[in-house]
């Protein structure tokens, strides 16, 4: 089965990581997010997917010079202009010369949806389109979709004041070709406002309902709980392919250094050091990060961050090469870009640094 996997976003809500990293190739504990889409997409049979492509194409083609991911042949559909949602599915369908039922994902997605589940259903009712929903307490910010007892959409409401119902767009369609040419051509269209309402007016959009493992990870809050929930063991499995558990809950991948205290549930990478002196709690230290003599809770130090003696980390995401200096404390789902470097008089309580 072929996929389109959308990822041409400019990764907004994550600003600043997405500065100067597109959202899905930051890393997830220790695996990219793009990875960790593609591989579930390939334990369901995905031999093919195309990249739905347009802010920063080129770190995806660096990442993967063979164009394989995951065991999923790549195929790359680059934007020439925003296409929104529709236009995009339409643009990468095309490109990839996709011509039977497909999937479409959302790249934000981390999910443990059955996916062969949702074709199985998909087939058997005869839709053109199905969509993944699922239940959460407050739907108010997503695209809200009540259904008939046969699973028929009665309906596709973006971010009603007033729900109807619990179940949300999941972000996981099955797509007959037919409904690529309900898609416009050359201009921005919205398949959740545009094409899935015009699908309901005809009978032809169905829905399947599954409380599996879910979680957008595109914003601050949801990409450090992504990370925490592989940690946690809320999801099967190690928390990262080749992470080996040393004491109960404690992870490691490599060669890592740890002379500090690490407690469960955590991931040190390869490479990284944890000095005497140390705290480490239910995060993850990235490869080539350093823990030198900081305290670090419930957060994510990207690849070669280093909090510096004496400073706090607590429930926050400090980027790539950043550095916390000594003293300094950052709290409260703060979030410190790429190679940002803070002094010793820094408090951040719930801040990005550089503002968005």
């Amino acid at each position: 089965m072929k996929a389109v996997v959308l990822v041409g976003g400019m990764g907004t809500r994550l600003r600043p990581l997405t500065l100067t990293t597109p959202k899905q190739m930051l890393l997830v504990a220790e695996v990219t997010m793009i990875e960790r889409v593609l591989s579930h997409l390939a334990a369901h049979g995905v031999k093919e997917a195309t990249l739905s492509m347009g802010y920063r194409p080129d770190p995806f083609l660096t990442a993967f010079p063979s164009d394989r991911c995951a065991g999923v042949a790549l195929r790359y559909a680059v934007e020439p202009t925003p296409l929104d949602t529709g236009g995009a599915i339409r643009f990468a369908a095309l490109h990839g010369e996709i011509d039977e039922t497909f999937l479409v994902v959302n790249g934000d997605v981390l999910t443990d949806l059955d996916v062969s589940d949702l074709v199985a259903f998909h087939r058997g009712s005869g839709a053109e389109a199905t969509i993944h929903v699922t239940p959460v307490a407050d739907p108010r910010a997503f695209g809200v979709v009540p259904l008939d007892e046969a699973g028929r959409v009665e309906a596709f409401i973006e971010k009603p004041d007033v729900p109807p119902t619990n179940l949300i767009n999941a972000g996981t369609y099955v797509i007959e070709p037919e409904v690529v040419q309900r898609i416009p051509a050359d201009r921005r269209v919205s398949v959740e406002r545009e094409t899935f309402p015009s699908m309901v007016e005809q009978g032809s959009l169905f829905a399947l309902a599954s409380d599996a493992y879910w979680v957008d990870a595109g914003t601050p809050a949801t990409y450090l709980r992504a990370q925490l929930d592989l940690l946690s063991g809320l999801r099967v499995g190690p928390p990262a392919p080749h992470a080996t558990e040393g004491e109960p809950g404690v992870w490691t991948i490599g060669g890592p250094v740890v002379d500090g205290e690490v407690v469960p549930a955590s991931l040190i990478g390869d490479a990284a050091f944890v000095a005497k002196e140390s705290y480490v709690e239910g995060s993850v230290v990235s490869a080539g990060a350093r823990v030198e003599g900081a305290r670090v809770v419930a957060s994510v130090l990207l690849p070669g961050a280093v909090a510096r003696a004496g400073s706090v980390v607590e429930g926050s995401i400090v980027g790539a090469g950043a550095v916390v200096g000594e003293g300094a404390e950052v709290t409260e789902l703060s979030v410190v870009g790429e190679g940002v470097e803070l002094d010793g008089h820094a408090r951040l309580v719930g801040a990005r640094v550089p503002g968005s």
